[in-house]
């Protein structure tokens, strides 16, 4: 089979392509011929040496992906041969809290990820996919997605007619927006672009600030909401965002700390946050039982996430390239 790996991270010269043989899916393992994998944020943080969590050179990278199962190791019976699947985040988080350890198993930087055209997996690592998606689509779900979903929904689930702030354009955020149209909530987001703002519209968002044109967006965020806050924040920022949405949050609601995007020295004015009244909560993607029930909610909805572009899988690099530009709108996506 193809497949591509980093021989070390720091530069895109480092990933090359790899003739290898087709794993045998061993006892408990299915064998998914994988048909699209794509990009998330991380990819780029650990090609730039600022991913946060451990991680090792050498592997196939890419954390998402979506295939077909091709052949069944002994004692397999979740799926068929035939089944459309995609993958779980983490590979050993089914449910309940993050378990200890479970962060330095993640695909594309402590394990082989996705961008090859075999993989053999554990069964219980899968997930079934809704029939209408594309395999393009389908591979756009694991991380992105996911993330979207469990600040949405957990603990204290969003409810039709919450007011919900996404933060630009990137994969997380639209994924938010739309789940969130799905829930029934009003969406404020942010973004620097004209162009981009239309197509936030176009997606359901109910009002859009250009936050280059208003740097106190938090407060005219607050403002758009009757001036009490938002009910929740899905903040990929991080520091360098992180004033404006607890200007943004109403008393009472939640910040959702997913991301790392922004850059600033702001450090938490406690006062501030204690003040509020809301909760900071650290988004970790999200379990396999958070991911069904999300596919559930797009295979009822026929929710489709929003593509940027697709590559062949014999132009990874130039996808790769095209992502780090930053001026993608939807996901980025490799087919195979």
């Amino acid at each position: 089979m193809q497949s591509y790996r980093f021989s070390r991270f720091d530069s895109l010269d480092h990933l090359a392509r790899h003739q290898e043989p087709v794993p045998t899916p061993g006892h408990g393992e299915v064998l998914v011929r994988v048909r699209a994998s794509s990009l998330n944020y991380r990819d780029l943080a650990l090609l730039n040496g600022q991913y946060p969590m451990s991680w090792r050179d050498g592997l196939i990278p890419l954390s998402d992906g979506a295939g077909e199962i091709v052949a069944l190791g002994d004692g397999c019976t979740r799926f068929l041969i035939g089944d459309r699947v995609c993958n779980t985040f983490f590979p050993q988080w089914f449910g309940g809290p993050f378990p200890p350890g479970e962060a330095a198993r993640q695909y594309g930087s402590n394990q082989d990820g996705w961008l090859c055209e075999y993989k053999a997996v554990r069964e219980e690592a899968l997930a079934a996919v809704p029939a209408h998606l594309s395999w393009t689509e389908a591979a756009t779900l694991p991380c992105a997605a996911l993330t979207a979903w469990t600040a949405l929904t957990g603990p204290q689930a969003v409810k039709a007619g919450d007011t919900v702030l996404v933060q630009g354009s990137g994969g997380v955020s639209l994924f938010a927006l739309q789940l969130a149209k799905l829930m029934g909530a009003r969406v404020i987001a942010t973004t620097s672009s004209a162009a981009k703002a239309e197509r936030l519209r176009a997606l359901g968002a109910d009002a859009v600030i250009d936050y280059l044109a208003v740097p106190e967006w938090g407060e005219r965020a607050r403002e758009l909401n009757d001036g009490r806050g938002v009910d929740r924040v899905v903040e990929v920022g991080g520091k360098g965002t992180l004033a404006q949405s607890l200007a943004a949050v109403a008393p009472g609601g939640e910040i959702e700390v997913i991301g790392f995007l922004a850059e600033g020295a702001a450090e938490l004015d406690f006062m501030r946050y204690f003040l509020s009244g809301a909760t900071l909560r650290r988004i970790a993607v999200g379990h396999r039982e958070g991911l069904e029930a999300m596919l559930r909610a797009i295979g009822q909805q026929r929710l489709r996430p929003v593509l940027d572009q697709v590559f062949p899988f014999d132009d990874a690099r130039a996808a790769w390239e095209h992502f780090a530009a930053r001026r993608h709108f939807g996901k980025v996506v490799i087919e195979h």
